[in-house]
């Protein structure tokens, strides 16, 4: 039977925000639009678009930009997002340096600043590089820096946001605390999210890459570091410390067939760089070029084609994307081989440059986005 309660009508001041999102999201999608232009694009009325307008711009979020229509009819007037809504800190953490980029809820790089780190820097001089490169970045700013997303070449505690030292990880940062090296920066009401470099390139290669709109699969970053990300039902799966796709220690065939963490591999073939774990990604390339050294490029294989196998078995994704320095150039052996197995999945390169930092900017603008929103009706989101 049909319930005899009546269900309840949204409040006005609910739909008001509903329709000030509206306008909002509209403006953070082109950096200037008419009233009229707003109201098509949302299907809400003109008078009603009007109206949000004006509470809009009282509010301080929206701005007439002093340009008008040209051509026949009404002039119309565009409005923009106002100036002073702040930015979204990205930061990206990799053994050469930190790289900080301030963005706008337009998606633009308002500001960047860089500070290089020496070959196992530690966690003194990361941190030191870190503070040092947000803190000039937040004098070109002016220190309104509203939320913060972090990209870390290292495991990632996903209870602190801390860095975490596994055996033989070659990027020796120790324990360093990103959260409270930007809580400063961020304001009292800010926030600071920390994840894996390769859990961001993955959310980067599923929005725009070689895997958009692909919920299943598994990224397998093979570069000087070893790192994996699963993407199950769209979502990256971290783990309960974190450290999913950690896939330095899972053990492999050898050069020689005995069994090896995947780690060791390298040390094996003397693809290590001196006194460090990291592996030299130029001296492996020329190894996998060299026609007189098939050996190495079979040894690869085989390695990571186990690696491939578990993420199979385990995953069951719908396609492997193999980013890093060298890893592409196995792909060609590795995507013939799992695409005739038991279980067809198709190996394919990472896409695009530098995935990692993009993954975090477009993460970070939207939470920039979500509370230049919320600013608009603050008693609805409290």
């Amino acid at each position: 039977m049909p319930s005899s309660h009546p269900v309840p009508r949204p409040s006005l001041e609910m739909l008001r925000a509903l329709t000030d999102e509206n306008v909002l999201r509209s403006l953070m999608s082109e950096s200037r639009l008419t009233r009229a232009e707003i109201a098509a694009r949302t299907g809400i009325s003109r008078p009603t678009i009007s109206d949000s307008v004006q509470r809009l711009a009282a509010a301080g979020l929206v701005v007439d930009t002093g340009e008008r229509t040209t051509g026949r009819g009404r002039v119309g007037t565009y409005y923009g997002l106002a100036p002073g809504l702040g930015a979204a800190l990205v930061v990206g953490i990799t053994p050469h340096g930190v790289i900080a980029e301030a963005v706008d809820a337009l998606g633009r790089v308002r500001a960047r600043e860089e500070a290089g780190l020496g070959p196992d820097a530690g966690r003194r001089a990361a941190g030191d590089a870190l503070d040092s490169a947000v803190r000039r970045l937040a004098g070109r700013t002016g220190g309104r820096l509203r939320t913060a997303v972090v990209s870390a070449a290292d495991p990632v505690d996903r209870g602190t946001g801390r860095l975490a030292q596994l055996p033989d990880a070659p990027f020796l940062v120790g324990d360093l605390d990103p959260p409270g090296v930007l809580a400063p920066y961020v304001g009292a009401d800010g926030t600071v999210l920390v994840d894996n470099d390769v859990n961001w390139a993955a959310r980067a290669e599923r929005a725009e890459g070689c895997a958009q709109g692909v919920d299943d699969f598994v990224y397998l970053h093979l570069g000087e570091g070893l790192g994996g990300a699963v993407v199950c039902d769209g979502d990256v799966r971290r783990g309960d410390h974190g450290f999913a796709g950690e896939i330095a220690h899972l053990c492999v065939p050898g050069p020689d067939g005995r069994a090896l963490p995947l780690t060791e591999v390298f040390a094996a073939l003397g693809l290590r760089r001196a006194g460090s774990t990291a592996i030299d990604v130029a001296a492996l390339l020329a190894r996998l070029a060299a026609p007189g050294d098939p050996g190495a490029r079979t040894a690869l294989t085989e390695a990571i084609g186990a690696v491939v196998s578990a993420a199979v078995a385990f995953a069951d994704p719908r396609t492997v994307v193999v980013g890093g320095g060298w890893g592409p150039a196995l792909v060609p052996a590795l995507d013939d081989r799992f695409r005739h197995g038991p279980r067809p999945v198709p190996v394919v390169a990472a896409r695009l440059p530098a995935p990692e930092l993009t993954g975090a900017r477009a993460h970070a603008v939207d939470r920039l986005r979500t509370l230049v929103v919320a600013s608009a009706h603050p008693a609805l989101t409290t």
